[in-house]
């Protein structure tokens, strides 16, 4: 991630340090952005020229004492706080106090990182999403004492980098993480009730719901193991949510040693190629599957998991994490979500995805399916999407 920041930012125009305390990891990481630039001219997305101008506004520094002069440091060593604090406290006696420093962290909270700083107000977090280089997204993520001025900067910042930016307050898994839990967790759930197995939950979530992969190859690429030290810190830094809850199920398959894509096994096995048949062909008539696609069975598979992807958006929402159309934009272009899933609300009906959430509510009485307030005054208030006229968002047609 170091070395595609880097070349984001030297793609930019900026003049940009590159630091590792490991001589080999630096160097490694140099020659990652050189590569990075080479391809980019390879395919036609920069120049040669350009290409050679970028890799030109990089540099390697051997020491920290060469940040003395930046506007703005960003790290992305492991994520281990008292690493992190360590190097905070380092910068804060180098930099200039106008210097902001910011976070690629995703599973930290930026306040507790900023904990460490002389000046915890000029610390952010700007989470890219891997690879760097590649994906359009960067969420600029506001702790407890962020300054206007220093999330400003680091907004500008991802756009000279070309990116789209949405802002966050901080908390567990920031904005587009977390809204993306129940994705996994349901059909996680579904499995553990076995209403159908993992073959059948992924090509149903990709046919009907038209996302490029089911929620299992998901997991297995990111890797189960990853995914249950994710999820056990989502349920810990919120004291016990029910609807962050890790599933017995990765627990189970992380004690096996099946992590997914990296060992080999995971939900799938991967010995093979393909991993799995493909899918049969795509209904003939594109408009009839798209307005299925927007009108999900609520009750089937891909309702369950749309309608709790739904209700953590609406949770985000109307706790302030972020505005409707940043979580939208997030999902979509973070996720590769076939539409932001707020949107997706309004085309289905606001009362339709509320009613099935209390109907999951009836029938396990468990406190993962409560609607989320917000979803619940929308409602109440008539506003139930497109039809109506307003729901998320207005309409005028």
């Amino acid at each position: 991630m170091g070395a595609g920041i880097a070349q984001l930012a030297a793609r930019s125009g900026a003049n940009t340090f590159l630091f590792d305390p490991i001589p080999e990891a630096l160097q490694r990481g140099a020659e990652k952005v050189r590569e990075g630039f080479e391809k980019e001219a390879d395919r036609g997305r920069l120049s040669a020229d350009e290409a050679a101008a970028g890799a030109g506004r990089l540099q390697t520094v051997d020491e920290l004492a060469a940040f003395a002069a930046c506007e703005l440091v960003i790290e992305a060593v492991p994520e281990r706080l008292e690493l992190k604090h360590e190097l905070y406290r380092q910068l804060s006696e180098i930099v200039s106090e106008k210097c902001v420093l910011a976070s690629n962290t995703s599973s930290l909270l930026v306040t507790a990182i900023a904990a460490a700083a002389s000046k915890p107000e000029r610390v952010v977090g700007m989470h890219f999403f891997n690879p760097a280089p590649v994906m359009r997204l960067l969420e600029v993520i506001a702790g407890e004492q962020s300054s206007e001025q220093a999330l400003a900067l680091a907004h500008a910042t991802g756009e000279a980098m070309g990116k789209t930016v949405i802002r966050a307050k901080d908390g567990p898994g920031f904005l587009v993480n977390r809204c993306n839990r129940p994705f996994g967790l349901e059909a996680l759930r579904l499995l553990q009730e076995r209403i159908a197995d993992i073959e059948t939950i992924d090509r149903i979530v990709r046919m009907e719901g038209g996302f490029r992969m089911g929620p299992f190859e998901l997991m297995d690429l990111v890797g189960i193991d990853t995914g249950l030290e994710i999820s056990k810190s989502f349920y810990e830094q919120s004291f016990g949510e029910p609807r962050w809850r890790p599933s017995p199920i990765t627990a189970r398959y992380v004690a096996a040693g099946r992590y997914g894509r990296k060992t080999g096994r995971g939900y799938y096995d991967y010995s093979s190629d393909p991993y799995r048949p493909p899918d049969p062909d795509p209904d003939p008539d594109p408009p009839a599957r798209a307005d299925a696609k927007m009108q999900p069975a609520l009750d089937g598979v891909l309702g369950r998991i749309l309608c709790q992807v739904i209700n953590e958006c609406a949770f985000a929402l109307g706790e302030g994490v972020g505005s409707a159309q940043d979580i939208d934009t997030g999902m979509v272009l973070g996720l590769n979500y076939p539409r932001g899933p707020l949107a997706w609300a309004d085309e289905i009906g606001l009362d339709q995805v509320l009613s099935a959430l209390d109907g999951l509510w009836e029938k396990y009485r468990e406190e993962r399916y409560r609607g989320a307030p917000e979803l619940r005054r929308l409602v109440h208030t008539g506003r139930l999407g497109r039809h109506t006229g307003a729901g998320f968002f207005e309409y005028s047609d």
